[in-house]
């Protein structure tokens, strides 16, 4: 499926890519982006060379007839019912990990509505902290001009930056006596994805109440301050 909608994508969208030799050729890596548009996972594995998993509605994988694309571009059917269907996301992503693959997740826990980037779930720390992967932040800009969030048919021949930034090790994190790890490794991503995207304005306030992919544990909030 990459293989048919690289070529595809590149004549139809003018990508450009910062920052990919941030990403290793080798082991397991955690990729966390903003999230603005459906077609941010088309276009995050779209720009390097290895296959990258995400977790999707399992609706998506009800129907014949979007079930083989969903399949296709590497994505996890998940059932989002209550706190079994978090584990099993959890899971489902740390199985990935475990095989040395890349995971990708957007902290924010789903797509913008109104243009800011949001506060992260804790779900990407999470599973940063379980299987030591290193999570790489991910600025994507320039995807809702592709395909606002209210429009069906994408629109094309617009430019679309993907930005890697360095990698963020999470085993500084876990001698954490007071037991705010997963709150400040998560705003620690959401702060760099931040600064990645440069332009959009961030909100200290969830985009949506509960995390839709991986399972959010209580923790402090902390401020964080928005890019300039």
């Amino acid at each position: 499926m990459k293989g048919v909608l690289t070529p595809v994508l590149r004549g139809l969208y003018r990508v450009k890519v910062h920052g990919r030799g941030n990403v290793p050729d080798r082991g397991p890596v955690i990729l966390a982006a903003n999230h603005r548009s459906f077609l941010d996972s088309l276009f995050m594995p779209l720009v390097i060379g290895r296959r990258v998993t995400f977790v999707a509605k399992a609706e998506y994988f009800d129907s014949k007839k979007t079930a083989w694309f969903f399949r296709g571009v590497g994505q996890i059917p998940i059932r989002r019912e209550g706190g079994s269907a978090s584990e099993g996301a959890l899971t489902a992503a740390t199985d990935v990990l475990e095989a040395g693959d890349v995971f990708a997740i957007y902290p924010e826990g789903t797509r913008t509505r109104d243009g800011y980037t949001h506060r992260g779930h804790t779900g990407v720390a999470r599973l940063a902290l379980r299987t030591g992967a290193p999570i790489i932040p991910v600025g994507l800009v320039g995807t809702d001009e592709c395909q606002p969030i209210d429009r069906k048919l994408p629109r094309l021949f617009r430019r679309v930056d993907v930005r890697f930034g360095a990698p963020i090790a999470p085993q500084r994190y876990v001698d954490d006596p007071e037991g705010l790890a997963l709150r400040q490794l998560t705003d620690e991503v959401m702060f760099e994805i931040v600064q990645l995207c440069g332009s959009y304005e961030y909100r200290d306030t969830y985009a949506t109440k509960r995390a839709e992919d991986l399972p959010t544990e209580p923790a402090r909030v902390a401020a964080l301050t928005p890019a300039a």
